[in-house]
């Protein structure tokens, strides 16, 4: 098999010649920039390379092609054409973390110092414009700053919380045609196409920190709050988004074709570390019939498999995520409760794809020895492969601090899991 036939194998829940791997297609699935450049320079050499920062709000880097083809990679993606900063992938400059690795930054990422000896970030790299985000020092990615204006609950306007949301102009449509010939040289690769405007109620996006001056309702706590408390209000941003983003996939779906095989539709967290960050019924009432609206849409017109991320635990609530049309489940938080691999796979490996779950990044990755992230490695393969539905990543994004030997050893385990 090539990686594209490895991947459909594995979401058609058939057993591939080996895992399919991912790392690097995604926002969710991706390595820090300072791992990942002392893993280049480990595989590949290359002590001067600087790796590109493309996400920068988590600071994730570039695997690009040789890597992938060292590593055996075999999944790429295509990421949004501007940041959750407002900035676009391109005029690269040369930029150093506070650990001291050296990397690229796009050439509209500006920063500005901060009080505390870190950094702000601002929207479209506007120094003139209010913060958007702060790294800490010695900090590995940004945190959202919040801009919330006081709430005058006669004057909420669902208006505001929408005007992020809008037909793809020009340059948009430039950008995703310009895609199709990238994934077009890359044709034997299973593919990922982030789908801009699908995720409801995503937490990271709310803050909206490539906007200069959102309105509406931007601070964490209150959005919170107002699923609740401000249900109508809520469910009014959510059709208009959805309307919006409707049309919008129709667009991505006539450009893209079969060229596409899954789709991430939402990175919006509903688990934490103890239990689901909200009540199945809850999820059903507001979150379930926009997923389907989207779901429906994308298995009506294309042949492509849909991606939900969630972290945590929310073993009750992937039965709703199965009745909303969702394909793929990641990150598969092994390390939350009621979230053990063996009843996940038991439960629910022949109605969901498994996209993670392979090793804990929390704790093993970050902490353990190269002997524990090998077996813990080798456990979850042999657990989530089995006949197939299974996508090789590990519990969310590599972090910074993590030692490039264990890093290493993953790549080891998975190798030497096809022998």
């Amino acid at each position: 098999m090539n990686s594209r036939e490895r991947l459909q194998a594995a979401l058609e829940h058939r057993q591939p010649d080996r895992v399919p791997v991912d790392f690097g297609a995604t926002f969710v699935t991706g390595i820090h920039v300072s791992a990942l450049t002392r893993l280049r320079r480990r595989v590949l050499g290359e002590p001067d390379y600087r790796v590109r920062v493309v996400e920068p709000y988590q600071m994730l880097g570039e695997v690009d092609d040789r890597l992938r083809e060292a590593l055996g990679i075999d999944v790429i993606g295509a990421l949004g054409r501007k940041s959750i900063f407002g900035t676009e992938s391109k005029d690269w400059k040369p930029f150093t973390m506070f650990d001291g690795t050296e990397c690229l930054m796009s050439g509209d990422f500006n920063m500005t110092p901060a009080p505390d000896g870190g950094w702000y970030m601002h929207p479209e790299g506007d120094t003139s414009a209010p913060a958007s985000g702060h790294m800490a020092p010695g900090g590995y990615f940004f945190n959202a700053i919040v801009r919330q204006d006081p709430i005058d609950e006669a004057k909420l306007d669902p208006a505001d919380n929408t005007e992020e949301f809008g037909l793809f102009d020009e340059a948009d449509l430039a950008y995703y045609r310009s895609k199709v010939d990238w994934f077009a040289q890359r044709s034997g690769t299973g593919s990922v196409l982030i789908t801009p405007g699908t995720a409801f109620g995503d937490i990271a996006l709310v803050p909206a920190p490539w906007m200069k001056h959102p309105k509406g309702i931007r601070d964490v706590t209150e959005w919170y709050i107002s699923t609740q408390a401000r249900r109508d209000y809520v469910w009014a941003v959510f059709e208009r988004q959805c309307e919006v983003a409707l049309k919008n996939l129709g667009t991505l779906i006539e450009i893209f074709g079969d060229s596409i095989q899954v789709a991430l539709i939402t990175g919006t967290d509903f688990g934490t570390q103890r239990g689901p960050f909200i009540a199945p019924k809850a999820y059903r009432d507001l979150y379930l019939p926009f997923h389907k609206q989207v779901n429906d849409f994308v298995h009506r017109h294309s042949s492509w498999k849909t991606f939900i991320h969630s972290c945590g635990s929310v073993y009750r609530l992937i039965p709703d995520f199965i009745a909303a049309g969702f394909d793929i489940l990641n990150p598969v938080q092994c390390s939350a409760a009621d979230m053990d691999a063996v009843r996940l796979k038991r439960e629910f490996g022949r109605d969901i794809v498994f996209w993670g779950g392979g090793v804990d990044t929390q704790k093993t990755m970050a902490f353990g020895t190269p002997d524990e992230v090998y077996r813990e490695v080798r456990e979850r393969i042999d657990v989530f492969n089995r006949d197939g539905g299974f996508v090789y990543n590990a519990i969310h994004n590599i972090q910074g601090n993590t030692p490039v030997e264990n890093v290493e050893a993953l790549f080891r385990a998975i190798r030497e899991s096809a022998v």
